[in-house]
């Protein structure tokens, strides 16, 4: 490819033909700001960008002002970003966009993580000079998400999410001119829409138009009630990412600061979503087993590929997206629910507290978690299995108002007897976990024979699409990893057209598996932030005395005592659910 000469504010530049001013600007160490581009690049994400011209810069020889976002360089370029004409040009843009901007940044739930804010800052603006009529909508809250359209600046990055990279189509822009607005077809609730909650909208929304439904308030009256007894857990995704919100880099473990934090706040047992991690193997590794061995017997009518079950954003996909196909994921529980269940019979039976007593807190790295804990099936007699869900950016939220020194905090351990994990458990906060969790004890259960090789690297990485043969003594076993509803996609169209080469397909709804969760702190597109958050769960599952999930010695102790065997009737009843057909 041809390599192209410019100039960008009096510093010589060569980069390739194609290139855009951006980044040709970026390649150098100029920052150029922008509003309504993004691009993640490992996640093959980059949304339509020049539309709203907060970019602009000036070119030697041209008569207008050109979007760096959109625009690509000539040889030759001569290339001013932040001439007085440029910068005056932003300064009027944001301006126009403010001006039709609710002012409720004391209230506002992105407040001081607020692009549109942080941009104002920058470029020094105290007053609005345009003032007229206010466009304004109604507020939508799902069970997951609130769309608060007065603070949507028309930037489409969630459209890209939603339609390019998702592939869910639910959010689109509709009507024209000072009418247009992103939101759903005919302007319906979301709730009444096919949106699966993924959050991946509400993680690139660089405002308060899209905002997780906040449930840290009714967490504070549960932990104040002294009625009741309050208990957490913690997804494995959290601990890889919570340091972010302290001013720590990306990718630092934090597992016992949380742990620390989490007791201060006065949870009265902290314990390890890991824990039902290792649970969920037991079952949906039997499962599995169960159906493979059919199928190697002769048994042509048993549901292969199996498919993975614990993201509530990819099962309410494929709920209204392939209902014909409702037979085939695995209908064990995801560890969230399973936690959920086991905490509200098995262990409140040890502490002799009844079911309405017992309030069960998940912090975890998804907003589709809260869609999940209030779906019907997942409660007795009107009362959940787990009582809240908040995020990782939540907690931080908590802790912060707690007036916690988070940094300071000493290590502490997770409580018992559901807190204790293997490494497998830790495993399923990123693309490719989950299945390498389960091959870890499948392995073993069909072979009899002890795993020499716990790191299957062939089932790690941030490709969309990745497969492997894992050989089980003789038995290939073709696996199939898909993270990102539009890779998902590609895979249940294959199985439909009856072309699907795989036993076993994992599937995660976010770039990057659970550690790019839209309920992560923000990591405004950067891919080697998710890089950062895989490489240390993987550092975490090393550092573990157990590292496969049948070994852990309170799961087992759960089956002795309470469950039986992995797939009994009380397992199956407490630990698996159905599909719905949502079409």
């Amino acid at each position: 490819m041809e390599m192209i000469k410019l100039t960008i504010d009096k510093k010589p530049v060569v980069v390739k033909e194609g290139t855009t001013i951006l980044k040709a600007a970026a390649s150098i160490g100029i920052d150029i700001p922008t509003l309504c581009y993004m691009k993640l690049e490992d996640m093959n994400i980059e949304n339509k960008p020049g539309g709203c011209r907060v970019c602009v810069v000036e070119v030697e020889g041209r008569r207008n002002l050109a979007p760096a976002c959109a625009t690509e360089v000539d040889e030759g370029m001569v290339v001013n970003t932040h001439s007085m004409r440029a910068v005056n040009a932003r300064r009027t843009v944001v301006e126009l966009i403010l001006s039709d901007h609710p002012a409720e940044c004391l209230t506002c739930a992105k407040s001081g993580k607020c692009d549109l804010q942080d941009m104002a800052q920058n470029l020094g603006i105290r007053e609005i000079h345009y003032t007229g009529e206010q466009s304004t909508y109604r507020e939508d809250t799902s069970p997951a998400i609130i769309r608060d359209i007065d603070k949507c600046i028309l930037c489409r990055r969630c459209e890209t999410m939603c339609n390019d990279t998702q592939t869910v189509g639910v959010l689109s822009t509709i009507n024209r001119g000072f009418d247009a607005v992103v939101s759903p077809a005919f302007e319906m609730n979301l709730d009444h829409s096919v949106c699966t909650y993924c959050g991946q909208c509400v993680a690139v929304c660089p405002t308060a138009a899209l905002t997780e439904v906040d449930q840290t308030g009714a967490v504070i009256r549960a932990l104040s009630d002294p009625t009741k007894k309050v208990i957490v857990q913690t997804a494995p995704a959290v601990r890889a990412a919570l340091g972010e919100e302290f001013g720590m880099e990306a990718g630092t473990l934090v597992t016992g600061k949380m742990v620390s934090a989490l007791k201060d706040l006065g949870f009265d047992y902290v314990f390890d979503t890991d824990f039902a991690a290792d649970l969920t193997i037991m079952e949906e590794g039997t499962e599995l087993l169960g159906r493979l061995n059919k199928y190697l017997d002769g048994d042509k009518n048993v549901k292969l590929p199996i498919l993975t079950s614990c993201c509530p954003a990819w099962v309410k996909f494929f709920e209204h997206q392939f209902p014909s196909m409702l037979d085939i994921p695995s209908t064990a529980r995801s560890p969230q629910q399973m936690f959920g269940a086991i905490a509200k019979t098995y262990f409140a039976d040890k502490m002799k507290v009844k079911r309405e007593d017992l309030v069960v807190v998940s912090i975890m790295p998804c907003v589709a978690k809260k869609y999940e804990s209030s779906r019907d099936e997942f409660k007795v007699n009107d009362n959940p299995d787990v009582d809240f869900a908040i995020t990782t950016r939540e907690l931080a939220s908590l802790i912060n108002l707690s007036n916690i020194d988070f940094n300071s905090l000493p290590n502490e351990d997770f409580d018992q007897p559901l807190g204790e994990s293997s490494g497998a458990g830790v495993i399923f906060g990123t693309t490719g976990g989950v299945i390498e969790a389960a091959v870890r004890t499948a392995y073993e259960l069909q072979t009899g024979k002890s795993l020499e090789r716990l790191d299957f690297e062939e089932l790690r990485g941030m490709e969309g699409l990745r497969k492997a043969t894992i050989d089980f003594d003789g038995i290939p076993i073709n696996i199939g990893i898909a993270h990102g509803l539009g890779n998902a996609r590609k895979l249940l169209e294959e199985i439909q057209a009856g072309k699907s080469e795989f036993h076993a397909i994992e599937i995660m709804s976010c770039p990057g598996g659970c550690i790019g969760g839209g309920g992560q702190p923000y990591h405004h597109g950067d891919a080697e932030v998710l890089k950062k958050r895989q490489k240390a769960i993987y550092l975490e599952d090393k550092n573990k005395v157990i590292r496969k999930s049948h070994e852990n010695p309170y799961i087992q102790k759960l089956y002795e005592e309470f469950l039986g065997e992995p797939m009994s009737d009380k397992a199956h009843h407490l630990l698996h659910t159905k599909y719905f057909d949502r079409s």
